[in-house]
């Protein structure tokens, strides 16, 4: 089956994004919006995982998230893939603890490695919420300008979810994924003093 690792977003962070999306979808037909309910920020994509390796993915995984607290972000700003000039894809990025994030998805895609799964040709982390694809590059420079002062609400990441990609159906335009969460982990590690 084809997984990931990843931290969802909680529904009122959603609706505040959906809120805040609204005066810019209508200016971008040509962009296959994400689908709310799938959106999600990837800490390690795993790809296609033999069922065999499953017993051990979850228990690294478990292992991973006992290693940290619950994190606290927040959406923040606009981007895009590989570049605003010609992009792929357009996002949000991630404010609030973004070390203890990265630290996270470090762990989380090592113990992938370990148990078998995972990519051995891992990119940087550049944390993130797709919100958008384009089918060919596009310029989205004046989307970015505009959605780049978008400041969302913190809120708790206190689950790593271990989550599966069936391709078919699950963005607005037709095409995609749907995502289903297949396991999640509580992120139980007391936060060292002086955070919260």
């Amino acid at each position: 089956m084809r997984l990931f690792v990843g931290l969802l977003p909680p529904p009122p962070v959603r609706d505040e994004l959906i809120l805040a999306l609204e005066a810019h979808r209508p200016r971008w037909p040509g962009l296959r919006w994400l689908e709310p309910a799938s959106w999600h920020v990837t800490l390690s994509f795993l790809g296609e995982v033999p069922d065999r390796v499953l017993p051990e993915l979850r228990a690294r995984l478990a292992d991973a998230a006992t290693r940290h607290p619950p994190l606290t972000l927040s959406l923040t700003g606009a981007g895009a893939f590989p570049s605003a000039g010609r992009a792929r894809v357009f996002l949000t990025g991630l404010g609030g603890d973004r070390p203890g994030l990265a630290r996270l998805a470090d762990q989380v895609g090592a113990g992938a490695l370990e148990a078998g799964a995972g990519q051995t040709d891992r990119r940087r982390f550049t944390p993130h919420l797709s919100l958008a694809r384009c089918r060919a590059d596009t310029d989205v420079s004046a989307l970015v300008e505009a959605f780049g002062a978008f400041s969302g609400a913190a809120w708790e990441a206190g689950t790593v979810d271990l989550i599966r990609s069936d391709f078919g159906g699950g963005t607005t335009g037709g095409g995609g994924a749907r995502y289903e969460t297949v396991e999640e982990w509580p992120l139980t590690a007391r936060a060292p003093r002086g955070q919260s």
